[in-house]
């Protein structure tokens, strides 16, 4: 027993030591589906065990969703704030703006439906996604508005894609809400997106 509360505390300074080394990053959204697993696959009785689960109107597609839409919406509040930061044309920066309102809005709701029904969600984007970040860091002037507005659009397929997913076969009935709910949002992202995409072509 010993032992294994010596690796436990290994295990949670490594992860400490990572959080503190901005070029490793754990993987926070696979840690929250790998919480979400063992809260839904919890056998045990009484209030206590009744408090760590999830309930069984939520699927484990349902999970995942709410980790993967978290994850995005992390990913483009973080792009958008570096749009507004190092967008060339103004209406890059308007866009990048727009981003962090519209996500952040959405992220507080999906956090409160998450809350209600003991769902983990991710505290920091997932490696994949902070590689995007980091390139789109690494860039700048045109080549930065050029690759901004190529993610936003390639992303925004994504996520339209899964959200329309859940809002048609989501299990729980408020994810599938949110889901839907959404959508509307989403899609105008994407049309000025690719409104953007063609306009700076023609520059």
């Amino acid at each position: 027993m010993k032992k294994i509360s010596n690796y436990s505390l290994a295990a949670a300074l490594a992860l400490l030591c990572f959080s503190c080394n901005n070029s490793s990053q754990p993987d926070s959204a696979q840690a929250a589906k790998d919480s979400n697993v063992t809260k839904m696959d919890s056998t045990g009785t009484g209030d206590s065990a009744a408090a760590r689960s999830i309930p069984a109107t939520v699927s484990k597609a349902d999970q995942n969703f709410a980790v993967n839409a978290a994850d995005a919406g992390m990913t483009e509040i973080q792009a958008g704030q570096l749009a507004e930061q190092k967008g060339m044309e103004k209406d890059v920066k308007d866009y990048g703006k727009m981003m962090v309102k519209d996500h952040t809005e959405a992220a507080d709701k999906l956090k409160t439906i998450a809350g209600g029904k003991n769902i983990t969600l991710p505290s920091a984007v997932s490696p994949d996604m902070q590689k995007h970040l980091d390139d789109l860091q690494a860039k700048s002037g045109k080549d930065f508005d050029k690759a901004y507005l190529n993610m936003m659009v390639d992303d925004h397929k994504k996520v339209i894609s899964a959200f329309e997913d859940e809002s048609k076969n989501g299990s729980d009935a408020d994810l599938r809400a949110f889901a839907d709910s959404t959508l509307h949002t989403l899609h105008h992202h994407l049309d000025a997106a690719e409104k953007c995409t063609k306009m700076m072509s023609k520059m």
